[in-house]
Formats: structure tokens, sequence, C-alpha cells
């Protein structure tokens, strides 16, 4: 029997997320140099991503080229209503899509609300060329009245009154009704218009306030009526660069900024000398990025999860990317690839999360499905998942270590099949290299409904441990995963290492 007596075990748990601005030294961990299509799990580690499906496996019809992208994907009373060039349609799970407004002539990307109003349920969208619109399920009416704003960008609702912005003419506007009305503009009745000294990029009430993002101030609407409300400014050295990245989050408001993802709390302490953006960590990816006019996010309400994808039309599907935003005792950041969203929603009905995009192919999607991508209809894509830990030292960058052993606690959630790597020494091609091992389900715990019954032993462990030989030695050791695109989802909860130590440098 081997003697290990003189093993040393260095434990770590997956935690923190994605940094990219710190060096080795700085570095916990847990911590990933690289985290693609890894979520940071709520209950713990780092979660490989679900997929997406179509939502009806018709495309969206065109009105003129084929080209056109879904302007609107919005869930209302158990369907999609999908705008497409001039016109906009409504869909369920199966079946064709119904064409419920049309004429919509230069529409560009559409916002939406959904409201009750008298009993009634509607919901109200905006696309910035046309007059907005409200929809019961039955009828669609145009919000044209005196007074109505021609062409807003931007809608929503605050204090039973709804609120319009992004007119072509006057940017700088905020429109509203008469309370408790949709359709009412008449000032005598309590509709108004108040004025800011920036343009307008985003609207989002949040708590008693309504937040409204220009491009270079924040400004919110404070009181219940004509009668008291109040315009307060919450800064005037920050803005908001695309009103489609607004999102509430873990109790908060995330928007992307000309620096980066930031807070509406943080910005409302603007003078506080600890005050920067929340996706410091991963900062270079802002920088990288260009013509944000594009970009589009969403949220995953169940798992308290931000996602901001870098959308634009001249990428291909595979070359879009993204970040994912977690809120524990601070923010966790990953990177996305594959997914290419022209418009979102995301709601909670019934208790059961719906997340959606349209893209530029024409076809609406569901997110939180399956285990790839499923493309144009019927063409199913990979989801590559990709982690590499920190370069570790154990505490001594001076010590050569021999590595025996690594021990991989995870969550499958059914059948993996993913590659682990070793690498010594930062990666220099002058050190040896291990072939990849096997990390698969098939060496550690068997899943219903994909093993084969006879040849696997069920009930095992729901975070197994496996036991890999490895070989090697370095100063500095990194793990990486390379998922090979045909897992379910599972979760990386943590890594032990055993070594014996060799000669100092």
């Amino acid at each position: 029997m081997a003697d290990e007596a003189q093993l040393s075990p260095f434990v770590f748990a997956c935690q923190g997320g994605l940094v990219l601005d710190s060096s080795t030294f700085a570095m916990q961990p847990g911590m990933a140099l690289e985290l693609q299509n890894f979520e940071p799990d709520i209950r713990g580690g780092y979660r490989r991503i679900s997929g997406y499906t179509t939502w009806n496996s018709n495309i969206v019809p065109q009105t003129a080229s084929s080209t056109e992208k879904v302007l609107m994907s919005a869930y209302f009373k158990s369907k999609v209503i999908a705008a497409r060039g001039t016109k906009i349609y409504e869909g369920g799970t199966t079946g064709s899509w119904t064409e419920i407004d049309t004429g919509r002539t230069n529409a560009g990307k559409y916002t939406h609300f959904r409201y009750t109003l008298g009993g009634t349920d509607f919901i109200v969208w905006a696309d910035g060329a046309n007059h907005a619109t409200k929809y019961d399920g039955t009828t669609v009416t145009d919000l044209n009245a005196t007074g109505a704003p021609a062409n807003p960008k931007f809608v929503t609702g605050h204090k039973d009154t709804l609120f319009f912005a992004g007119m072509s003419a006057n940017p700088q506007s905020l429109v509203y009704t008469a309370p408790f009305t949709d359709d009412d503009f008449n000032v005598a009745n309590g509709a108004g218009t108040i004025n800011v000294d920036s343009d307008i990029t985003g609207l989002f009430p949040f708590r008693d306030q309504l937040f409204i993002f220009c491009e270079e101030r924040i400004f919110k609407l404070v009181g219940s009526t004509q009668a008291d409300f109040v315009m307060q400014p919450v800064t005037r050295e920050i803005g908001c660069v695309n009103g489609f990245t607004i999102q509430e989050v873990a109790g908060d408001i995330i928007f992307l900024g000309p620096d980066g993802l930031r807070t509406v709390a943080g910005t409302e302490r603007i003078g506080d000398v600890e005050l920067g953006t929340i996706s410091r960590p991963i900062q270079r990816r802002f920088q990288d990025v260009s013509d944000v006019d594009e970009f589009d996010s969403v949220v995953v309400p169940d798992k308290t999860q931000y996602r901001i994808f870098f959308s634009n039309s001249s990428k291909s599907r595979g070359d879009t990317t993204g970040a994912i935003a977690v809120r524990k005792e601070q923010y966790e950041f990953a990177d996305l690839r594959g997914i290419r969203p022209s418009s979102t929603d995301s709601i909670v009905t019934l208790g059961d999360t719906i997340v959606l995009h349209g893209e530029y192919d024409g076809y609406v999607y569901r997110q939180e499905q399956g285990n790839v991508f499923k493309s144009d209809g019927s063409t199913s894509n990979s989801i590559v998942g990709k982690y590499r830990s920190p370069d570790l030292t154990m505490g001594d960058a001076g010590i050569r270590k021999n590595f025996q052993r690594i021990i991989i606690n995870y969550s499958p959630e059914a059948t993996v099949n993913a590659d682990l790597f070793v690498r010594y020494d930062y990666e220099s091609p002058d050190v040896a290299r291990p072939a990849a091992y096997p990390f698969d389900t098939a060496t550690s715990v068997a899943v219903y409904g994909t093993s084969v019954y006879g040849t696997a032993t069920y009930g095992g462990q729901s975070n197994p441990l496996i036991r890999q030989p490895i070989e090697g030695s370095g100063f500095a050791v990194a793990v990486r995963v390379n998922d090979r695109g045909v897992s379910a989802p599972y979760s990386l909860k943590g890594f032990q290492l055993e070594f014996d130590v060799g000669a100092r440098r």
C-alpha cells in the first residue's frame, strides 16, 4: 500500500466568481480566472447554465425581409406578444402566430409594461416611432388622444399612472396620464409633462419612486399625483447609456453606465470615496465592447441573477458574449457566450419563472430550458462551459509540489460529460501538460433516467466526490474544467488537491 502519510491536502470551495482585476497572489483560491457559461450558483459553487429552446417552433412571420429581428418578446396572459417588422403577433407554445396589430412604420426595439386598470389586465408597448398601444388580450387600442405623445420610446407605470418618454421631438420630456387612466392626457384632469435637462434613456419604477435615467443624469420622481410630483436629482455625474440594461435585482436597480454596471444605491452615494462600478472585477469586459445601442438584459428572478448581452447585428450567435451578475455577499460574475437577444422579458407567474428572448433570426426562445441552445427552430448548438481556477501556490510559490490526487466535489442534475485538466507553473509551455482526465457521472453516480439499468448503481450521493489520481509537479497549479457541450447542468462545488513537498527553488 502506498504511503500517504506525507501528503498535504489543499481544499478550496468554488466561490467568488470571475475575477480579472487582481493578481494571482491577491485572488482567493475559489475565484475563477475563466468562467464561461457557468453561473455563480445561489446554492453554492459554479453551475453550468441551462440552455434555451423555442417558445413556439414556428418563426414569427416576417413583414418585408427575412433579416427582420424580433423587436419585442413579452409574456401576457399565457402567450407571447412578438413584434417583427411592421406587425405584432401573439402566440402560444404551439400553433401559428396570430397577427394583432399592423402598420407600425419604422418601429425600433419595444418597451412594454403590464398593469391592471378597472379589473382588466393590460399590456402597453412603445416603439419610438408610433403611438403607444395597449392590449387586453382581445382588443388593440392606440393611445392617440389629444395630448398623447406621438412616438414614445419608453413606457412604464407608476402610482396608477402611465409615463412616457423618448419622443423624438422632445427627448428631455416625461409625459404622464391622468391618475387611474391610460388614455387621458388632459392637464385639467391631472395629466402633465415634466422636463429634465438631459435626453432620457430609460424609465424604471422602484418602490415609491420613478427613476428617470438620462445620458448624463439620473433623476427620481417622488409624490403621488400632479399636485405633489417633485423631480429630484440622484446624480448629475453619471448617466445610463442604454435603457434596455435597466433591471431590478436583489432589491436594487442595475444599469449600464459609461464605466460599466452600476446600481442606483451606489450612484446615490456618488460622493463616497469607495464608490465604483459593481462590475469592477470584470471591468475589462466592458472596455472591449462598443456599439452599446443593441445591448439587452434580463433578470432570472428565482436566481436573483442579472444577465447582460453584448448583442450586435454584425456578430454571429456563437460570437455573442455577455455577463452574469449574481448578488451574494457581494456581486459575483461570469461570462456568457452563445445567446444573442434582440428583445427580452421575464416574469414569475403561478410560481413558474419564464425568461424569454427574441432573436435576430425571427424566433422567440425561452431560457432556462434543456441542455443545449436550440436555434432556428430545430438546430441545437452545444453550450461551451469553461472553468479555470487561479494559479494556486498553496501559500509558498518557492516550493515544488508533487501532486498525487485531486478530489472533485460537484452536484450533477443528469449526465455529465466534461474534461478535467491540471496545468502547472502558470501554463508555461516548458512544463509538461498531463492529458485530460475524464470528468463524468459514470465515474461516480448513476442518474435516474439517463443511466442504464443493470449496469449502474442507483441511490448515489447528490453531491458526490470524484477521487482522480493525477501526475505532474510544479510550483503553482491551476485546475480547468472544459465541458464537452453535451452535458446536463451540473455545479462545481470545490476541489481538494493532495501533494507532497519537493525541493525549494
